[in-house]
C-alpha cells in the first residue's frame, strides 16, 4: 500500500508550526496552505472568515463529504501598555498563563512591524521577590518584556505596538532522531499537514474518490466556531481531524491513531466512528478510542450550527496540548493511513 510520505508530513508539520497564527491572524499560513495546493492545481477558495476550502471531485457528485483541520492556534493580544513599559496580555484560546512563563514570542503591530519580547511573571527575580514561586499566575502578575530599549508606556507606543496587537508563542520546533516531534502548535497543524500531503498523494496519483470532498483549512477552531460554516447542502459525513488528548484516565498515545466517540459537546456519530474502527482493523492501523471530557472540534461546532450532517473526529494524539506539546511519528503515520481508507471508502 502506497501512503503518504510520512518523512515529508514532518517536514511539513514543521514548516506550519513556524508560521505564526494565532487565531484572527491566520494570514500568512492560509496563504501558505494555497500556495502547496495551487501548486498541485487543487480548486480552492476562501470564505469570508478567511479559511480555506479545497474541492476534488468525486464519481458521485450528489453526495459529498467534508474534512476538516485548523491552522490557527492559541495567541495572545496586548490588553495594556503599562507604565513600566512592559505589556499586559489577554489570552486568545483555552489555556491558563501558567503554560506560557518563560516562552519567547512575536508582538506583530497594526502595520506589521514585528518585535521579540519573553512572557514573564512580574515577580520573577528570586532575589527580589522571596515568594516568587508562590505567587498566582495570572493576567495582573504575567507581562511581556520587550526585546527594545523601551521605559515607559510612550517609549512602547512609539515603537508602533498597541492595545489590540497580536502577540505569537515561539513554537521552539524539535524533530528527534527517536521518531517525535515536540513543538507549540501540534493542535492542529499536524492535521493541516496531514491533509495536505493526503490531497497531494490523491493529485499526484490521480486517485479516484467516490464522493466529491471538501477540504476545510479552518481559522477560528480555538475560539469555537472554525467549521461551522460553508458545508454544501450535499454533505452527507463530516469528520475534524484533530488532536488526541493524553492524559490520566485517557487510551490516546503518542503512536496510534485515536478515534473520538465521545466530547464535551456529546457523542459522535455512531455509526460512522464504528465505520471508522473498521477500516482501521481492516487495514491493520493501530488505534485508539478514547472519550475528551474539556473538548470541543470543528465538527460539533458545526453540529451546534443546525447542519444535518453525520460527524466524526479522529487525529494524532498529542502529549501535553494546549503548552509544550509532543507526538511521534507512528501516530502522524497511522493517522495518515486511516484517512487515505476513509476518503476512498463508501458513505455509512
Amino acid at each position: 500500500m502506497n501512503y503518504p510520505d510520512t518523512e515529508q508530513t514532518m517536514k511539513l508539520v514543521a514548516n506550519l508550526v513556524s508560521i505564526p497564527s494565532p487565531t484572527g491572524n491566520t494570514y500568512e499560513v492560509i496563504t501558505f496552505v494555497e500556495k502547496f495546493l495551487n501548486e498541485l492545481q487543487i480548486k480552492t477558495m476562501r470564505n469570508h472568515k478567511g479559511g480555506l476550502i479545497a474541492t476534488i471531485e468525486g464519481n458521485d457528485s450528489s453526495k459529498h463529504r467534508m474534512l476538516t483541520a485548523h491552522v490557527d492556534t492559541l495567541g495572545a493580544m496586548v490588553k495594556e501598555v503599562k507604565a513600566s513599559g512592559r505589556l499586559k496580555i489577554d489570552l486568545i484560546g483555552g489555556f491558563k498563563f501558567n503554560s506560557i512563563e518563560g516562552e519567547y514570542c512575536q508582538i506583530e503591530t497594526n502595520s506589521g512591524k514585528k518585535y521579540t519580547g519573553t512572557i514573564l511573571m512580574h515577580q520573577t527575580s528570586v532575589h527580589v521577590y522571596k515568594d516568587a514561586d508562590k505567587i498566582e499566575r495570572n493576567q495582573e502578575n504575567i507581562e511581556v518584556r520587550i526585546d527594545e530599549k523601551v521605559h515607559n508606556a510612550e517609549d512602547v507606543k512609539a515603537l508602533g505596538i498597541e492595545v489590540g496587537d497580536f502577540i505569537s508563542f515561539d513554537p521552539r520546533v524539535q524533530v528527534t532522531s527517536s521518531g517525535f516531534i515536540k513543538c507549540r502548535h501540534l493542535d492542529d497543524k499536524a492535521s493541516v499537514a496531514i491533509l495536505m500531503q493526503l490531497i497531494k498523494q490523491i493529485k499526484t496519483e490521480n486517485i479516484s474518490l467516490p464522493y466529491t470532498t471538501h477540504f476545510l483549512i479552518s481559522n477560528n477552531e480555538e475560539i469555537g466556531y472554525g467549521g461551522n460554516s460553508n458545508i454544501p447542502e450535499e454533505t452527507v459525513e463530516y469528520l475534524a481531524v484533530d488532536m488526541g488528548a493524553i492524559g490520566d484516565g485517557q487510551s490516546t498515545d503518542e503512536y496510534t491513531v485515536s478515534i473520538c466517540a465521545k466530547d464535551a459537546s456529546g457523542p459522535y456519530h455512531y455509526e460512522l466512528r464504528k465505520k471508522l474502527v473498521q477500516l482501521a482493523e481492516e487495514n491493520h492501523i493501530p488505534y485508539k478510542l478514547d472519550l475528551y471530557p474539556f473538548y470541543g472540534s470543528d465538527a460539533s461546532a458545526a453540529i451546534r450550527s443546525g447542519h444535518d450532517i453525520v460527524h466524526g473526529l479522529i487525529g494524532p494524539g498529542i502529549d501535553s496540548s494546549h503548552a509544550f506539546e509532543r507526538t511521534h511519528q507512528s501516530s502522524i503515520e497511522n493517522t495518515a493511513k486511516l484517512l487515505y481508507h476513509y476518503v476512498q471508502s463508501n458513505l455509512i
